[in-house]
């Protein structure tokens, strides 16, 4: 069996990116696209060189997070992110615009496998990563594909998400998956429920992210992101364990 020239362009592309995050958490509805979008955020912010790659194939968010315009991205020995108040950006919306790209068994990986081959991220500090919602292809393959990733677990009070993210965990200890830690999304002042799910799976608890009401009219508008409630709770998050914001 040949074997596919795409997966060590893969590894090559990554070698100067210092650290990769893979914000995940199994369900979508839980704010892992705006987590990993303000993150980003911050991460810039605090001086850092950083990438947002989003890996959501068929429901792409990341790019009206940030308020940037999907557009063909210029070519340079592969293809160069377009740059986002100071965070370097990729997604399959730079390249289907605002159509949908319905995807389906071997297209995912391919896809997926293409983006990662050809995007030519240069040298970062930390690069981001919106992971696919589910458990599917698309989420096992960046686990295959990206094997170094530290996979940052977004949760919920909501016991329908901590099932959820319970076998997200699961199959990510399964796979032998890198775990930085989990957080609490959109908390109302009760974390309880995400912290036991955390200890009962031996993984750290980072802290919670307050609710946030403001968020909705900070879409789009990175400056507004960047000096929410929530990135300054995601700052105190991440400080210990990332090294990224003083």
């Amino acid at each position: 069996m040949a074997i596919d020239p795409r997966l060590a362009a893969v590894e090559k592309r990554l070698d100067s990116v210092e650290r990769i995050l893979a914000v995940t958490g199994g369900k979508g509805g839980i704010g892992k696209s705006v987590v990993a979008t303000t993150l980003s955020i911050v991460l810039a912010r605090a001086g850092r060189s950083s990438g947002l790659l989003d890996l959501d194939l068929t429901g792409p968010t990341a790019h009206v997070l940030l308020g940037a315009q999907p557009k063909a991205p210029r070519e340079e020995f592969g293809v160069r992110p377009q740059v986002v108040d100071g965070v370097s950006f990729m997604s399959v919306a730079c390249f289907s615009g605002t159509s949908p790209a319905p995807l389906r068994g071997e297209d995912v990986t391919n896809v997926l496998l293409e983006i990662l081959a050809i995007t030519n991220w240069g040298k970062l500090d930390t690069l981001t990563i919106d992971m696919p919602p589910g458990l599917g292809d698309a989420a096992l393959d960046v686990v295959r594909l990206i094997p170094r990733a530290e996979h940052l677990v977004v949760a919920t009070g909501s016991r329908v998400v901590l099932e959820t993210v319970r076998r997200n965990v699961e199959v990510l200890n399964r796979y032998r998956a890198r775990i930085l830690g989990m957080v609490g999304n959109m908390d109302r002042g009760d974390d309880s429920l995400v912290r036991e799910l955390a200890a009962a799976h031996g993984v750290r608890f980072l802290g919670s992210l307050p609710y946030d009401e403001t968020i909705e009219s900070r879409v789009g508008i990175p400056d507004r992101l960047g000096d929410s409630d929530l990135a300054r709770a995601l700052e105190r998050c991440v400080r210990e364990e990332h090294p990224g914001p003083a």
